[in-house]
């Protein structure tokens, strides 16, 4: 409660003490010392001191012209205190007196606001284009006392010195393991905050690697911060930089703590089983976001011709279940008559709506509504590539109309998320085109690593926009999450047995 009460006595006090001066009549004509010495612009710094206990320097510019022969006006424009604006103050027609090269003034002000009342002693002093004000402030506020006292220290600019107060660059440099959770390297918006984006993750095991942050930043040439370039930052709260041009003109620029951004994550964590015109087959929730290649298998099951699913519970992810997707070979059933050699394990975000359309390709509706602009495609995955590799040709010679070749191509998998535009809610992509240069599709965010990991590898991929397109928050879009066992299942290409694992599948976007 006690020092509460002293930033409201250390607010009014010091917005007081610029009202009134010393005023003397007989004073001698300094007129001249005044105008090339005295009269200008001031940078320097505001000093609190409270019982004792002094508080961090403040910058602050302040103004001094000529009132009279004999006097100055001290003026600070947009005066803020303790981070709190006040506006344009003045202390007005102060006398000067000489003594060697210091001329000084001073100024008593009583006040009495509410239950607070003070009285101001003002000193000040004018030497060799340095100016020094003391303020011994006694104040009374509800009966409680306070002894307060603000120095302001200041130097005369010439008049050429730099006004730009801006931090130019701000960035992270990941070489420094300090850096390692940051995503997305930071923007410094129009309102003066820095943003940026870190793996939440790693935030949600250790919170403390936020208070380690090392950034580097950049002001303007003969500016200085308040705070240091390439030192630990804890970034677990908002921090101010203030900026301080050569001229003492301020900016101040927040950076603000990194937010939980995560727009749509899939953990398959949870499973259960869903109906279709064939059976039942195993689906990871939440179901109406994802589906599998399971839909179209469970044809084949009842059937008869399958015993196997493309897509099953992994019960060791990286935490809790994870997702498998197997490429099964199918030459041997009904689904070779549509040209399915194989059927690659696969997931996304969308519907398989079998028999929609006029191949099996196209039963796979991928997409669904998105309104946020994503920026970062995420998860963890394993891969083994399979054998032999099936290569699906078409017959145009009669009956059978696809033939299945062997080959010794090496299989890779396939993870990718898009967005893209739409005119209706029932509009998507499908398998004949999600893969393609459609003018919908707007931004991508792809392995291009297919390889085999037998270990948990973690990808983080950036959504790359199509030259000249942006985001448009007025505009209706889907988002498809496909993930494969074989990078070409669509066309039925792929290996027997191939196998994918991923986990913590996870949108990053704003």
């Amino acid at each position: 409660m006690k020092k509460n009460l002293f930033y409201l006595f250390a607010l009014i006090c010091s917005m007081s003490l610029f009202t009134a001066c010393s005023d003397d009549d007989d004073a001698p004509d300094y007129s001249k010392v005044i105008e090339s010495e005295i009269a200008g612009n001031y940078k320097g710094s505001l000093t609190v001191t409270v019982e004792g206990t002094t508080m961090p320097s403040e910058p602050q510019k302040i103004k001094i012209e000529k009132a009279s022969p004999s006097a100055i006006n001290l003026s600070l424009a947009d005066f803020s205190f303790m981070g709190i604006a006040i506006g344009d103050v003045e202390l007005k027609n102060c006398a000067l007196s000489q003594n060697g090269d210091t001329y000084t003034f001073t100024g008593t002000q009583e006040l009495k606001v509410d239950a607070l009342s003070c009285t101001i002693n003002a000193k000040g002093t004018v030497t060799n284009g340095a100016v020094k004000v003391d303020m011994d402030i006694d104040a009374t506020v509800g009966g409680l006392k306070q002894s307060v006292k603000v120095v302001y220290e200041g130097t005369r600019l010439t008049g050429s010195e730099s006004s730009e107060a801006k931090i130019k660059t701000f960035s992270f440099d990941m070489s420094n393991e300090a850096n390692a959770i940051v995503i997305e390297q930071p923007v410094i918006n129009d309102d003066n905050t820095i943003t940026f984006r870190v793996d939440e993750a790693a935030v949600e095991a250790d919170a403390n690697v936020l208070k380690t942050l090392v950034p580097t930043f950049i002001v303007s040439d003969k500016a200085t911060a308040s705070v240091e370039s390439g030192k630990a930052m804890n970034l677990s709260q908002d921090v101010t930089i203030t900026v301080t041009a050569e001229d003492g003109t301020i900016a101040e620029y927040i950076v603000k703590a990194p937010t939980k951004n995560s727009l749509m994550k899939f953990t398959f964590d949870g499973w259960g089983e869903l109906q279709s015109n064939f059976g039942s087959y195993p689906a990871p929730s939440p179901t109406d976001l994802l589906a599998t290649s399971n839909v179209g298998a469970a044809m084949l099951h009842s059937f008869g011709q399958l015993t196997d699913w493309p897509a099953l519970e992994e019960a060791q992810g990286v935490v809790g279940s994870a997702i498998k997707l197997v490429t099964l070979d199918t030459r041997e059933t009904a689904a070779a008559l549509m040209g399915a050699g194989i059927t690659s394990g696969s997931l996304f975000t969308g519907r398989f709506v079998f028999g929609d359309g006029a191949s099996t390709i196209e039963y796979t509706k991928f997409g669904v509504l998105y309104s946020e602009k994503p920026l970062y495609f995420k998860g963890f995955y394993k891969y083994t590539s399979g054998h032999p590799f099936i290569e699906t040709q078409k017959n145009d010679n009669g009956f059978p109309q696809y033939e299945f070749l062997e080959t010794d191509a090496v299989d890779e998998c396939g993870i990718q998320a898009v967005l893209y535009k739409v005119d209706s809610e029932t509009e998507t992509l499908d398998g004949t085109n999600i893969d393609s240069e459609d003018e919908r599709i707007v931004a991508r965010a792809r392995l291009e690593d297919g390889t085999a990991k037998a270990d948990w590898t973690a990808f983080n991929l950036e959504f790359k926009w199509k030259d000249g397109v942006t985001y448009d928050a007025t505009k209706t879009y889907k988002l498809a999450i496909v993930c494969s066992s074989s990078k070409d299942g669509a066309n039925f290409n792929g290996a027997a047995n191939s196998t994918l694992i991923v986990d913590e599948l996870e949108i990053i976007g704003e």
